[in-house]
Protein backbone atom coordinates (compact mmCIF):
# COMPACT_ATOMS: atom_id res chain seq x y z
CA UNK A 1 0.00 0.00 0.00
CA UNK A 2 1.36 3.41 -0.98
CA UNK A 3 1.66 5.71 2.03
CA UNK A 4 0.04 9.10 1.68
CA UNK A 5 2.02 12.19 2.63
CA UNK A 6 0.65 14.68 5.11
CA UNK A 7 0.00 18.34 4.29
CA UNK A 8 2.94 19.28 6.52
CA UNK A 9 5.24 17.04 4.49
CA UNK A 10 3.90 18.37 1.18
CA UNK A 11 4.47 21.95 2.39
CA UNK A 12 8.02 21.20 3.49
CA UNK A 13 9.79 22.39 0.35
CA UNK A 14 12.98 24.49 0.22
CA UNK A 15 11.72 26.15 -2.97
CA UNK A 16 7.98 26.79 -2.71
CA UNK A 17 6.35 28.06 -5.90
CA UNK A 18 3.88 30.44 -4.25
CA UNK A 19 6.27 33.46 -4.13
CA UNK A 20 6.87 33.07 -7.87
CA UNK A 21 3.13 33.01 -8.51
CA UNK A 22 2.64 36.11 -6.38
CA UNK A 23 5.33 37.91 -8.38
CA UNK A 24 3.44 37.06 -11.56
CA UNK A 25 0.25 38.38 -9.99
CA UNK A 26 1.93 41.63 -8.98
CA UNK A 27 3.36 42.18 -12.47
CA UNK A 28 0.29 41.00 -14.38
CA UNK A 29 -0.76 43.31 -17.25
CA UNK A 30 -4.40 42.25 -16.74
CA UNK A 31 -6.76 42.49 -13.78
CA UNK A 32 -6.16 39.65 -11.29
CA UNK A 33 -7.75 38.72 -7.96
CA UNK A 34 -6.30 36.13 -5.59
CA UNK A 35 -9.14 34.51 -3.67
CA UNK A 36 -7.90 33.55 -0.19
CA UNK A 37 -8.52 30.27 1.57
CA UNK A 38 -7.90 28.96 5.06
CA UNK A 39 -5.18 26.54 6.08
CA UNK A 40 -7.67 23.72 6.72
CA UNK A 41 -8.97 23.87 3.16
CA UNK A 42 -5.47 24.17 1.76
CA UNK A 43 -4.27 21.17 3.75
CA UNK A 44 -7.25 19.09 2.60
CA UNK A 45 -6.57 19.98 -1.03
CA UNK A 46 -2.87 19.15 -0.74
CA UNK A 47 -3.46 15.81 0.92
CA UNK A 48 -6.02 14.83 -1.70
CA UNK A 49 -3.78 15.98 -4.58
CA UNK A 50 -0.53 14.56 -3.10
CA UNK A 51 1.59 17.24 -4.79
CA UNK A 52 4.15 19.43 -3.06
CA UNK A 53 4.09 23.20 -2.86
CA UNK A 54 7.27 23.27 -4.94
CA UNK A 55 4.99 22.91 -7.97
CA UNK A 56 2.55 25.54 -9.20
CA UNK A 57 -0.24 22.98 -8.83
CA UNK A 58 0.60 22.31 -5.21
CA UNK A 59 1.13 25.99 -4.44
CA UNK A 60 -2.31 26.88 -5.78
CA UNK A 61 -3.93 24.01 -3.91
CA UNK A 62 -2.23 24.90 -0.64
CA UNK A 63 -2.15 28.68 -0.67
CA UNK A 64 -5.29 30.10 -2.33
CA UNK A 65 -8.91 29.38 -3.05
CA UNK A 66 -8.55 30.39 -6.69
CA UNK A 67 -7.10 33.06 -8.94
CA UNK A 68 -9.59 35.09 -10.97
CA UNK A 69 -8.20 36.68 -14.15
CA UNK A 70 -9.73 39.51 -16.16
CA UNK A 71 -12.70 40.17 -13.87
CA UNK A 72 -13.34 36.46 -13.46
CA UNK A 73 -13.31 35.54 -17.14
CA UNK A 74 -10.81 32.80 -16.24
CA UNK A 75 -10.87 31.03 -12.87
CA UNK A 76 -7.68 29.11 -12.03
CA UNK A 77 -8.65 26.56 -9.40
CA UNK A 78 -6.97 26.19 -6.02
CA UNK A 79 -8.29 24.87 -2.71
CA UNK A 80 -11.78 26.24 -3.38
CA UNK A 81 -13.54 29.38 -2.13
CA UNK A 82 -16.31 31.83 -3.01
CA UNK A 83 -18.59 29.07 -4.35
CA UNK A 84 -15.81 27.61 -6.50
CA UNK A 85 -14.84 23.99 -5.77
CA UNK A 86 -11.26 23.00 -5.11
CA UNK A 87 -9.01 21.09 -7.47
CA UNK A 88 -9.49 17.95 -5.41
CA UNK A 89 -13.28 18.30 -5.47
CA UNK A 90 -13.58 18.94 -9.19
CA UNK A 91 -11.47 15.95 -10.13
CA UNK A 92 -12.85 13.32 -7.73
CA UNK A 93 -9.44 11.97 -6.88
CA UNK A 94 -10.85 9.36 -4.54
CA UNK A 95 -11.72 7.33 -7.65
CA UNK A 96 -8.04 7.02 -8.61
CA UNK A 97 -5.83 8.91 -11.07
CA UNK A 98 -8.10 10.73 -13.55
CA UNK A 99 -7.56 10.65 -17.35
CA UNK A 100 -7.19 14.41 -17.14
CA UNK A 101 -7.05 16.93 -14.31
CA UNK A 102 -9.21 20.03 -14.67
CA UNK A 103 -7.32 23.11 -13.46
CA UNK A 104 -9.24 26.15 -14.72
CA UNK A 105 -12.67 27.19 -15.99
CA UNK A 106 -13.72 30.17 -18.05
CA UNK A 107 -16.94 32.18 -18.04
CA UNK A 108 -18.21 30.66 -21.29
CA UNK A 109 -18.06 27.06 -20.09
CA UNK A 110 -14.57 26.32 -21.41
CA UNK A 111 -12.19 24.20 -19.35
CA UNK A 112 -8.43 23.73 -19.09
CA UNK A 113 -7.03 20.38 -18.01
CA UNK A 114 -3.70 18.60 -17.60
CA UNK A 115 -3.54 15.46 -19.73
CA UNK A 116 -3.20 12.38 -17.57
CA UNK A 117 -3.37 9.96 -20.48
CA UNK A 118 -6.98 10.40 -21.54
CA UNK A 119 -6.51 13.21 -24.06
CA UNK A 120 -4.82 13.34 -27.45
CA UNK A 121 -1.76 15.22 -26.25
CA UNK A 122 1.59 14.51 -24.58
CA UNK A 123 1.31 13.53 -20.90
CA UNK A 124 1.29 16.59 -18.66
CA UNK A 125 0.32 19.03 -21.40
CA UNK A 126 -2.55 21.43 -20.73
CA UNK A 127 -5.47 21.21 -23.15
CA UNK A 128 -8.49 23.47 -23.66
CA UNK A 129 -12.06 22.28 -24.12
CA UNK A 130 -13.94 25.06 -25.90
CA UNK A 131 -17.70 25.66 -26.24
CA UNK A 132 -17.04 26.69 -29.84
CA UNK A 133 -15.33 23.41 -30.80
CA UNK A 134 -16.78 20.89 -28.28
CA UNK A 135 -13.41 19.19 -28.12
CA UNK A 136 -10.04 19.20 -26.37
CA UNK A 137 -7.12 21.03 -28.01
CA UNK A 138 -3.52 21.02 -26.69
CA UNK A 139 -2.28 24.55 -26.02
CA UNK A 140 1.40 23.73 -25.52
CA UNK A 141 3.22 23.37 -22.22
CA UNK A 142 2.42 22.09 -18.78
CA UNK A 143 0.56 23.55 -15.82
CA UNK A 144 3.19 26.03 -14.63
CA UNK A 145 3.57 27.37 -18.18
CA UNK A 146 -0.22 27.68 -18.42
CA UNK A 147 -0.49 29.67 -15.18
CA UNK A 148 2.41 31.91 -16.23
CA UNK A 149 0.79 32.42 -19.63
CA UNK A 150 -2.53 33.39 -18.08
CA UNK A 151 -0.92 35.82 -15.63
CA UNK A 152 1.16 37.53 -18.31
CA UNK A 153 -1.76 38.47 -20.55
CA UNK A 154 -2.12 35.36 -22.67
CA UNK A 155 -5.89 35.31 -22.29
CA UNK A 156 -6.27 38.62 -24.15
CA UNK A 157 -5.32 37.17 -27.54
CA UNK A 158 -6.64 33.69 -26.80
CA UNK A 159 -10.21 34.93 -26.29
CA UNK A 160 -10.10 37.82 -28.76
CA UNK A 161 -12.80 36.38 -31.03
CA UNK A 162 -15.07 35.47 -28.11
CA UNK A 163 -15.58 38.90 -26.56
CA UNK A 164 -17.98 41.76 -27.09
CA UNK A 165 -18.30 45.45 -26.13
CA UNK A 166 -18.96 45.75 -22.40
CA UNK A 167 -17.89 42.23 -21.50
CA UNK A 168 -15.82 43.34 -18.51
CA UNK A 169 -18.80 44.78 -16.65
CA UNK A 170 -21.01 41.83 -17.58
CA UNK A 171 -18.49 39.21 -16.51
CA UNK A 172 -17.48 41.14 -13.40
CA UNK A 173 -21.06 41.14 -12.13
CA UNK A 174 -21.18 37.34 -11.96
CA UNK A 175 -20.46 35.27 -8.89
CA UNK A 176 -17.53 32.86 -9.03
CA UNK A 177 -19.76 29.84 -9.65
CA UNK A 178 -21.63 31.47 -12.53
CA UNK A 179 -20.94 31.59 -16.24
CA UNK A 180 -22.68 32.98 -19.29
CA UNK A 181 -25.08 30.88 -21.30
CA UNK A 182 -25.03 31.90 -24.97
CA UNK A 183 -27.91 31.39 -27.37
CA UNK A 184 -27.45 30.47 -30.11
CA UNK A 185 -24.40 28.61 -28.73
CA UNK A 186 -20.91 29.43 -30.07
CA UNK A 187 -20.48 26.13 -31.94
CA UNK A 188 -23.27 27.18 -34.33
CA UNK A 189 -23.11 29.50 -37.32
CA UNK A 190 -25.64 31.82 -35.69
CA UNK A 191 -23.64 31.94 -32.47
CA UNK A 192 -20.33 33.13 -33.86
CA UNK A 193 -20.85 36.80 -32.98
CA UNK A 194 -21.10 37.01 -29.19
CA UNK A 195 -22.08 40.68 -29.40
CA UNK A 196 -25.50 39.79 -30.81
CA UNK A 197 -26.35 36.47 -29.13
CA UNK A 198 -28.52 36.22 -26.05
CA UNK A 199 -26.37 36.03 -22.91
CA UNK A 200 -27.58 35.03 -19.45
CA UNK A 201 -26.03 34.13 -16.10
CA UNK A 202 -26.30 30.43 -15.16
CA UNK A 203 -24.41 28.11 -12.81
CA UNK A 204 -21.17 26.87 -14.38
CA UNK A 205 -22.30 23.32 -13.62
CA UNK A 206 -25.24 23.83 -15.99
CA UNK A 207 -22.95 25.12 -18.73
CA UNK A 208 -20.61 22.16 -18.37
CA UNK A 209 -23.54 19.75 -18.46
CA UNK A 210 -25.10 21.38 -21.53
CA UNK A 211 -21.92 21.42 -23.59
CA UNK A 212 -21.07 17.91 -22.46
CA UNK A 213 -24.45 16.73 -23.74
CA UNK A 214 -23.86 18.51 -27.05
CA UNK A 215 -20.44 16.90 -27.41
CA UNK A 216 -21.93 13.45 -26.85
CA UNK A 217 -24.59 14.10 -29.47
CA UNK A 218 -21.91 15.35 -31.88
CA UNK A 219 -19.12 12.84 -31.16
CA UNK A 220 -16.91 14.13 -33.98
CA UNK A 221 -17.00 17.71 -32.69
CA UNK A 222 -17.47 20.51 -35.18
CA UNK A 223 -14.12 20.16 -36.97
CA UNK A 224 -13.15 23.81 -36.50
CA UNK A 225 -16.32 25.02 -38.23
CA UNK A 226 -19.71 25.96 -36.85
CA UNK A 227 -23.01 24.16 -37.18
CA UNK A 228 -26.12 25.80 -38.51
CA UNK A 229 -29.24 25.56 -36.38
CA UNK A 230 -32.72 25.91 -37.77
CA UNK A 231 -35.17 27.46 -35.34
CA UNK A 232 -38.88 26.74 -35.55
CA UNK A 233 -41.84 28.10 -33.60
Amino acid sequence: MISRRSAATLRDSPNPAWPEILNLVTDAPVQVEVVPTDSTSGDAALEAMQVTTASFLGALAGECGAILIEHGWLRILGAGAQDLPGLHEVNRLSDGPPPFLEVAWDVLGGRFAINGGGLNAPPGEVCYWGPDTLDWTPIGGGHSAFVSWALTGGTTDFYDGLRWPGWKHEVGSLSSDQGLSLWPPPFTTEGRDLAVVSRGAVPLSELHSFYGDMARQLPDGVDGSSLEFKFTD
